[in-house]
């Protein structure tokens, strides 16, 4: 059995999601389908702070690039030009290739039998009447539906689920294939309709894969985003079942795709896809956004990176450690630092509101996040880039951002 070194796994993970692919001057649809091939699927998020979530994961790979491509990309811009992108539970909420649709029934049959994701349950009779509504009116959101299929008052507890009955019905139409969501408002709200006018009609007639053979084709892909990984990252790629992950291995490992590896440093066997570039060298420099795929299972991204993670949204304010909305810094094959970012839209100024060093970040980290950051508040439309005095690296960074530090 071959042993890679923690680096060369690095290396591995970092080319399987797209850090070493050719960067394009000008990005295009096509470079938005490679960057989509590599990263499988783009999680979305409501939180705003400094870009949406699934906008994010593109620029890392792609650098500045035309945002409205990936609006292409999820609807259907002419009968020549279908939908490339669809938005179901793939990670979490998330765009996934059009062509996962098919792969993912089984995980619409689950959830039809367990009436559901979020532990309460939709008025079943209040179903083929909203089927009804979106299939003569849609697309709709939940609030085009809201006052005619109410129930009384709205609860004011469990803030963030105090969903009225439409939304609750389509959003379980939606996570057992009724409805399929065409888009999203300006203020993020979601755009419902009937899959067979959200997805293109070749997608609607692919075949439907067994449970096996589902497991086996999402296994596959997150072994080819990852490059390299346990069965628990494996899994955690399409939020699979650790037995259903570790057969559907079982299966690729027999079949040649995936061959068995030691990662040093590493206490579980981990698989490598057989397909897997193995550069030398990785010379990124990117921020990720804190729902990117390198980062999204804590536990991967310390064992690779060296690098403890945990997003503090939900934290206290007085309890947190880095920061709001925090974005690791990737330079070469290394994370070296982390900065807790906002985009001050209304000013026009990128808010770095603390900027920390990682352990044996080089000396060359405050330059080139500085360019970085310049970078992306060019590609956000924001003007300057405010370097606030809160950790480490922030004296620095502010010095080498040309800006004066503000306190606090």
């Amino acid at each position: 059995m071959e042993s890679l070194s923690q680096l060369s796994a690095r290396r591995l993970a970092l080319a399987a999601q797209g850090f070493t692919d050719r960067p394009h001057a000008r990005p295009t649809l096509a470079t938005l389908e490679r960057t989509l091939a590599r990263t499988g699927v783009l999680q979305v998020d409501s939180v705003n702070v400094l870009a949406r979530a699934h906008y994010m994961p593109l620029y890392s790979r792609m650098g500045p690039y035309d945002q409205d491509l990936l609006r292409q990309a999820s609807r259907a811009t002419s009968p020549g030009r279908p939908r490339r992108m669809v938005e179901y539970w793939a990670h979490v909420q998330a765009f996934m290739p059009v062509e996962l649709w098919p792969v993912m029934a089984h995980r619409r049959e689950y959830y039809r039998a367990q009436r559901g994701k979020w532990g309460f349950t939709a008025d079943p009779s209040l179903e083929p009447r909203v089927l009804a509504a979106v299939t003569e009116r849609g697309p709709v959101t939940a609030r085009d539906l809201e006052a005619e299929f109410a129930d009384g008052p709205r609860s004011k507890e469990h803030w963030g689920w105090n969903w009225s009955s439409a939304r609750k019905v389509l959003d379980y139409l939606f996570l057992v294939g009724e409805v399929a969501i065409a888009g999203r408002t300006s203020q993020f709200e979601v755009i419902y309709d009937l899959p067979e006018r959200v997805l293109p009609a070749e997608v609607l007639a692919l075949p439907i894969p067994s449970n096996a053979e589902a497991d086996v084709e999402l296994v596959r892909r997150a072994a080819r985003s990852h490059g390299v990984g346990t069965v628990r990252c494996l899994a955690d790629y399409y939020r699979m079942s650790i037995a259903d992950t570790a057969a559907a291995v079982a299966s690729l490992v027999e079949a040649g795709e995936l061959e068995p590896v030691r990662i040093q440093g590493w206490n579980k066997p981990a698989y490598l896809h057989i397909g897997a570039a193995r550069p030398r060298k990785v010379r990124a420099r990117s921020l990720l956004s804190p729902f990117d795929p390198v980062v999204w299972e804590r536990a991967r991204a310390e064992a690779l990176f060296d690098f403890r993670y945990r997003i503090e949204i939900y934290v206290p304010p007085e309890k947190r450690v880095h920061g709001y909305y925090v974005l690791p810094f990737l330079l070469g094959d290394s994370i070296v630092a982390r900065v807790d970012l906002k985009a001050d839209r209304a000013t026009g100024r990128l808010l770095v509101k603390g900027a920390y060093a990682e352990d044996g970040a080089p000396a060359e980290t405050a330059d080139e996040l500085a360019a970085e950051l310049q970078r992306l508040a060019g590609w956000l439309g924001l003007g300057e880039v405010v370097v606030h005095l809160r950790g480490d690296l922030a004296s620095a960074l502010a010095a080498a951002s040309d800006v004066a530090g503000v306190r606090g």
